[in-house]
């Protein structure tokens, strides 16, 4: 099949256009470069931006698309409350721009790369799919947002639609080839490496109050890889039951901060410095994915997940 993958040179994304090239997959990838690393592609590569319809339509003019991965969106949480006019009409008009280019060029299956901050503070643990939706940040409220856009395109033009509602993505190409690149960076398991690296003095845990085991925060950390292989599963299900649906994408197990700073440390052999900081605003306690919906209907597993089999 031929697939449309937009942010396909950002993290996530340029993992996923690998996977789909080793399944026989062509790939476009459209992508501004604001985030993303063209080196990390080996595919075409359109450089567009979603708010310019002109641009975006010419892609599908130029090409005949199957589906559409869509990754195109902004994703600091701490950013969105700062700037949050950015997040809505990037992540919302961005999107909308899209659809409407499917529409008008007949392309019906796209694969939403969604977020598990649209449930907030979750009332029960491990989260499933039809948790109440409360989410404590503009970033999670444009995921939200953009899922129910979905389903009115789906409804009035029948675009179908499978949104992945990811959990803490991490890890890395087995190869080493790709990996995680951002910048700034703000996901823990990398700032934790940098400061075993020496290239940060210390590691700042934001709060050691919350009601967990130890006071710390409790992620569910998937690997980018399991991620990868879910949108595959997923575009498949699109293509063969034409179904609109959504699924969390975790371990189904949940880490604490505290866990994951002491297992770096015994993998790197370096007792870095730890210090405790305040807490941050909207930050959850603790969330996890309850998994089973996906593992049911997409016969997925989670494979790569060092922490998980670290415990096991």
């Amino acid at each position: 099949m031929k697939i449309l993958v937009t942010g396909g040179a950002g993290y996530i994304g340029s993992h996923t256009v690998a996977e789909l090239l080793k399944a026989g997959h062509e790939v476009v990838v459209f992508d501004n470069l604001l985030y993303g690393h063209k080196e990390s592609i080996s595919c075409p590569l359109v450089v567009g931006d979603l708010l310019n319809k002109e641009e975006i339509n010419q892609v599908f003019e130029k090409e005949k698309f199957e589906g559409v991965i869509h990754f195109a969106n902004y994703a600091l949480v701490g950013e969105s409350m700062k700037n949050p006019g950015k997040y809505f009409e990037s992540n919302l008009q961005g999107g909308i721009n899209l659809l409407d280019a499917m529409k008008a060029h007949v392309v019906n299956k796209i694969v939403f790369s969604s977020s598990c901050a649209q449930y907030g503070f979750p009332e029960k643990l491990p989260v499933r799919e039809d948790e109440s939706k409360k989410p404590v940040s503009v970033y999670g409220e444009t995921k939200l947002l953009f899922e129910r856009i979905l389903a009115w395109y789906d409804k009035l033009f029948g675009i179908k639609n499978i949104c992945m509602r990811y959990f803490n993505a991490a890890g890395a190409s087995l190869d080493g080839s790709i990996g995680e690149d951002h910048t700034p960076e703000t996901h823990l398991i990398p700032l934790v490496m940098q400061t075993a690296l020496g290239q940060k003095e210390k590691q700042i845990i934001f709060g050691d109050d919350y009601q967990t085991p130890d006071g710390t925060n409790i992620r569910d950390y998937i690997h980018v890889l399991d991620l990868a292989s879910a949108h595959l599963r997923s575009l498949d299900y699109l293509i063969n039951e034409n179904k609109s649906d959504n699924f969390n994408v975790g371990t189904g197990t949940g880490y604490s901060v505290k866990q994951i700073v002491e297992t770096i440390k015994k993998i790197s052999g370096v007792d870095f410095l730890v210090e405790i900081g305040p807490r941050r605003p909207g930050d959850p306690d603790a969330v996890w994915a309850d998994n089973s919906k996906i593992k049911k209907i997409l016969s997925w597993e989670p494979r790569y997940s060092s922490l998980h089999h670290q415990r096991n």
